[in-house]
Order: C-alpha cells, then sequence, then structure tokens
C-alpha cells in the first residue's frame, strides 16, 4: 500500500519507519495507524530485515491519538471497529526486534507506541507522559500495564492520575529507556545499534526476545523453566556451531540464520 503518513528506508539488514505527519506532532489517526500495521508486517515477513526502528521527529515522537478524529465516536463505534486492538499493536506481536527513537514529545498513544517496541533509545529532549485523564479519558494502548511493569506502580499511577509529563533523564533513572543521547545524534546510535542486533543469528535475536518477554507473563520458576529449553534448542542451530568456533578460532563469525 502506498504511504502518506510514515515514510519507510531499509540500510543494510535494519528497517527505519518514521511517522510523519508533522502538522499534528504525528497525532496517530486510522490512517496513519494502518500504515505502520502494515509496514511492521512487511518487514516482519522480509528475511533480509532483521531489526527495525520506529522514530518520529526532533519535536514529537507523537502526540498521542488524534483527538478530532476519536471526540465523536460512541461506545458502539469503539466496539464495533474493535478501536486500537485492530491496527495498532503490530509492534507488540512482531518477532523481530524493534527499536524505539524517541525524541520530543512521546504522549499518551505515542508513549505506548514506544512501549510496545523492544527497548527506548531518548534523545536529551524526549519527554513521555499518559495525559488523557486531562480531556476526560484514560490509556487504552497499554498505557496502564507496560507503563506499571516498566517503571513500578507508584510512578505510573501518578503519571496516569496526573498527565504528568517525565523528562528524558528521568525516564532512564527509571528504566523507561535504556539510554539516553543527544538528540542530534539519536537517529545515528539508534542505527548503530539496530545493525549491531541485525548482524547477530536471527533465530537466536528472536528467542532471546521471546525470553525475556516470557519474564513478563509468568512466574520465575516458569520462566527459567522456558529459558533452559529454549537454550537447549539453540544447540540445534548451524548459527551456535558457528558462532562458538568462531570464538575458539578468534575470528568474526558468519552467520547464516539457521
Amino acid at each position: 500500500m502506498p504511504y502518506e503518513c510514515i515514510l519507510t528506508e531499509t540500510d543494510g539488514a535494519v528497517a527505519v519507519i518514521t511517522l510523519n505527519r508533522p502538522d499534528a506532532l504525528n497525532a496517530f489517526n486510522r490512517q496513519l495507524m494502518d500504515e505502520l500495521t502494515d509496514a511492521v508486517k512487511k518487514f516482519e515477513a522480509d528475511d533480509a530485515i532483521g531489526c527495525m526502528v520506529v522514530t518520529g521527529s526532533e519535536k514529537a515522537f507523537a502526540a498521542g491519538a488524534d483527538i478530532k478524529e476519536m471526540a465523536d465516536k460512541d461506545y458502539i463505534d469503539v466496539l464495533k471497529e474493535d478501536f486500537i486492538t485492530a491496527n495498532w499493536e503490530e509492534a507488540s506481536r512482531a518477532r523481530k526486534p524493534i527499536i524505539a527513537a524517541v525524541a520530543g514529545y512521546a504522549l499518551g498513544g505515542g508513549c505506548e507506541l514506544a512501549l510496545m517496541c523492544d527497548f527506548i533509545i531518548a534523545g536529551d529532549n524526549a519527554k513521555f507522559g499518559q495525559p488523557e485523564i486531562s480531556i476526560g479519558a484514560m490509556p487504552g494502548a497499554g498505557g496502564t500495564q507496560r507503563l506499571a511493569r516498566f517503571i513500578g506502580k507508584s510512578k505510573a499511577m501518578e503519571m496516569c492520575l496526573t498527565g504528568r509529563m517525565m523528562d528524558a533523564e528521568e525516564a532512564e533513572r527509571c528504566g523507561l529507556v535504556s539510554r539516553i543521547v543527544p538528540k542530534g545524534e539519536l537517529r545515528e546510535e539508534a542505527m548503530r545499534v539496530a545493525k549491531q542486533i541485525a548482524g547477530f543469528s536471527r533465530p537466536i535475536t528472536i528467542l532471546t526476545k521471546e525470553s525475556v518477554n516470557r519474564a513478563f507473563e509468568t512466574t520465575l520458576a516458569e520462566g527459567v523453566r522456558f529459558e533452559r529449553r529454549v537454550f537447549h534448542s539453540v544447540f540445534a542451530f548451524e548459527d551456535q556451531k558457528e558462532g562458538m568456533a568462531a570464538f575458539a578460532e578468534k575470528r568474526k563469525p558468519v552467520f547464516k540464520n539457521r
């Protein structure tokens, strides 16, 4: 499908999806989310791609959902169209790693989209928030759930009940973002990390991501049991043999993704 609200490009084994509604601070309307869903699915199915980066502009990653598009909806409307579930959550379902490169505002749905990605690299001007309560609503794309898992109940409750924004330094301190870089270097650093990930064995990155995510879905004992079985399984991969042989021979491994 042709894209009007996002830009896509590839650089080697990395795909970049840039949210592109500058006049609306990249607010999510149906078209943008349909296009984002399509792009993530396309890159997920492309064997040449090993990692994705989702980003916005220096001013705004995304300022949330498009309120003008939402304002007149009734309960029956959002129920029938399965609002949010239908086309917002593809990033959370992708098996390949996805990095959110966040500069400027990541508010409401923008914060929630960043949380759906595997980790966040933030520009030093990034601001995160769930301000829905100020317009008579509440988070609906995982804000009350993923945010609490990332930063704990107290801070998540405060942010959701007051709409307070969190700057990049606070976000790093409480584990919301992996690290902060100068906003002018954000894309370069996100690409560097994405290329590093894409250079590893694709099946093993998928299994590693799945194992980390399992930690949020089960008990410690069950999670460790899952990890152990997955760890045992990698000994069936050619890439495991190549990686360990290369280490022993003091050379760079050549992974074949099998």
